[in-house]
Formats: C-alpha cells, structure tokens, sequence
C-alpha cells in the first residue's frame, strides 16, 4: 500500500469520525394532531424560506421525495425499497408508451406532469399505506393542507408573484385526485401498474421468499381497457415467478381473518378518495 493511499484512508477515517453521514436521514415522529409546521419542524435540515421569489425554497423541499419512501414494503422486510421520486420519474416514462387508443385522446404532457405532481404531498406527509390505519378524511387533510403550503406559501411570489405556477401544480393535483377526466384515470392506473411492476421485480429478487401477494388486489382497481392489459400482463409473469406455487392471494388468503382485514382497508383507502378530497379542498 502507498503512503498516499494510506494518507487518504486516514483522511477519510477522521472525517467519518468527525461529522455524520450526511446521506442518513432521521425521521422524527410528529405528534397529533399533524399540521404542516410541525412536519417543517422535523425536516433536519430546516424550515425553508417563505415567500420568496426564488423557486430555490421549493427545490429543497423536492429533495424529501427522493429521500421519502415507499412504506407499503417495509411490512416485508424490504428497507432499502424505492423512492416517492423513484416511483413518480417511472410513471411518467411509462405515460409516453401510452397505448395507440389512448394517446389520440390524451393530454399526454399534462399526464407526464401529473405523474410527476401527484405525490408531492407525501414530501411532508410520508406515504400513508391502507395498512397504516390512518382515517381517509385524515389522509387527504394532511395532503391538502401540504399542497396548499408548497404552491402557497413557497411558490406563491415565484415569477413575479402571480403565483402561476403554484396555481397549475394545486390544479393537476386536484384534478388527479377528482378522478374525473381521463387523463387522471390514466395517471392513477399507471400508478398501479407501476406497483404492480415493482412487486413482481422485488418477488424476482426474493428468490421465492418474498411473497408480496397483498399488493396483486390493485389491479381490481385499474379502469381503462388498455393499462388492464398491462396488468395482467404484469401478473403473467407473476405466475411464472412463482411456478403455479399456491400463494397467499388465494382461497387461504380470502379465509383469513387478517387478510380480511387488510382488504377492508385497501377498500376504504381505494374507494371514495377522490370526494373526500373535492369536499375537503
């Protein structure tokens, strides 16, 4: 070993032992009843400047939805799974392969952005899973008042006060949660079936013992003719993974009184989300 490498291991040896690891982020429990503050409170890395005229506050905020995960997995074993960022960038990669039937009828530049706009809230609410017992009307609450913070009070001065750009972001996300038109159908099928893509892709990786069948109950909740095809093209390969093993979503599964349980709060967390939001907002 040179001396010059030795140096630079010993460098690096009093840095790890003088500051922290600047990649880990602590997430601080936030006491009810939740409000935005008290999750600007929590963020380690402090409040951002309201506002201003400078988008620059809003994109430290963005920094949470690449840090934020996607909880539904941790009840798995799986830790280390992706982002809220990481999901939106493949939803949105995946709207421009829109099948021939659809693109003619799309918007598909307003779906791109709603893919990339509909989780925002979750950069300080965190994702809520229909495991997480937390009531619907609570849920969307907390992402309302989170939507209204980040296109308000950060974006609301930004080129030159008129707030426009605030004002389409809080627009795509309500139209997006209204479930009205189809282009928010669309985005918020792509948005199954791109969980779908990823709970086949963590099953492959498990080896046969990850068994991730709680999560095949969204494709009954994907609408368009179109992205059912690529639902059940996902849940093919499923099939093949697994090699006609019996799995937990079968008769067993339906007989169980905790996955009952676990369905009921899909059913409430799926169902009736977008009223809740339009009556709330």
């Amino acid at each position: 070993m040179s001396l010059s490498t030795m140096n630079g291991d010993a460098s690096a040896a009093n840095v790890s032992e003088k500051i922290p690891d600047p990649s880990v982020i602590i997430t601080r429990k936030i006491s009810d009843p939740w409000t935005v503050d008290k999750a600007l409170a929590a963020i380690t890395l402090g409040k951002p400047m309201e506002g201003s005229s400078s988008p620059v506050p809003y994109f430290h905020i963005l920094e949470l939805l690449k840090t934020t995960k996607r909880e539904g997995w941790r009840r798995f074993g799986i830790n280390r799974g992706e982002s809220v960022a990481d999901h939106m960038y493949r939803m949105s990669l995946m709207t421009m392969v829109a099948p021939a039937s659809l693109t003619s009828r799309l918007d598909l530049f307003k779906c791109m952005k709603m893919c990339l706009i509909h989780d925002m809230a979750e950069s300080l609410v965190g994702d809520i899973t229909p495991a997480d017992g937390v009531p619907k009307t609570e849920k969307i609450r907390r992402e309302i008042s989170t939507m209204d913070y980040i296109t308000q009070r950060l974006l609301g001065n930004v080129q030159g006060g008129a707030s426009i750009v605030g004002t389409e972001i809080r627009t795509l996300w309500q139209e997006h949660e209204d479930s009205e038109t189809l282009e928010s159908q669309f985005v918020q099928d792509i948005d199954k079936v791109e969980l779908l893509l990823q709970m086949v892709e963590y099953e492959r990786r498990g080896g046969g013992k990850v068994d991730l069948s709680e999560f095949t109950y969204v494709a009954t909740k994907v609408s368009l003719p179109e992205t059912k095809a690529w639902a059940e093209e996902i849940l093919k390969e499923r099939d093949e993974v697994w090699g006609g093993k019996n799995l937990v979503d079968g008769e067993a599964a339906e007989a169980s009184s905790a996955s009952l349980q676990i369905k009921k709060m899909q059913d409430q967390y799926y169902d009736g989300l977008s009223v809740l939001s339009r009556n709330q907002s």
